[in-house]
C-alpha cells in the first residue's frame, strides 16, 4: 500500500470514529494491553529501522510524519483549528509549528501577490475581499 493510500485511510478511519461520536482525544491506536504504545513497540512492530534503510531515508523519524500529515491536511484545505484539534495540540500557534508549505505553494503566493499588485485596485488603500 503506497504511502498516500495509508494516509487517507488513517484520516478516513479518524473521520468516521469522530462522527459515529467517539473520543476524539482517545488514543487511534493501544498497545498490547490497550495503553499507550510505546516507541519501542511501534518501532518493532513496523519494523521501522529496516524499512526506512530499505528506503534510503534513514533519517526519518516517525514523528517527521506528523509534521507530513498535518501540512498535506492543511494543504486540502482543512482549517487550522481543525488541525490543531487532530494533532492534540493547546494552542494553534504550536499546529502552526507542524505546517511547511513547499517551493509551489511559496511560489504561488508570490504570484497571487503580484496578480494583485498589478491589478485595478481601490485608491483607498487595503480592501479586505471574500475569496
Amino acid at each position: 500500500m503506497s504511502p498516500l493510500a495509508v494516509a487517507g485511510s488513517w484520516m478516513m478511519t479518524c473521520s468516521h470514529r469522530w462522527a459515529d461520536g467517539e473520543d476524539p482525544s482517545a488514543r487511534l491506536f493501544t498497545g498490547p494491553r490497550g495503553g499507550r504504545i510505546t516507541t519501542a513497540v511501534l518501532r518493532d512492530a513496523t519494523h521501522w529501522d529496516e524499512v526506512v534503510t530499505a528506503l534510503g531515508y534513514e533519517h526519518l523519524r516517525r514523528h517527521d510524519l506528523r509534521h507530513t500529515g498535518l501540512t498535506w491536511m492543511a494543504d486540502a484545505g482543512v482549517p487550522v483549528h481543525v488541525l490543531r484539534k487532530i494533532a492534540g495540540h493547546g494552542s494553534l500557534s504550536t499546529t502552526q509549528r507542524y505546517l511547511h508549505p513547499d517551493r509551489r505553494s511559496i511560489a504561488a503566493a508570490g504570484v497571487s501577490l503580484s496578480r494583485h499588485l498589478t491589478g485595478d485596485r481601490s485608491q483607498d488603500g487595503p480592501n479586505a475581499q471574500a475569496s
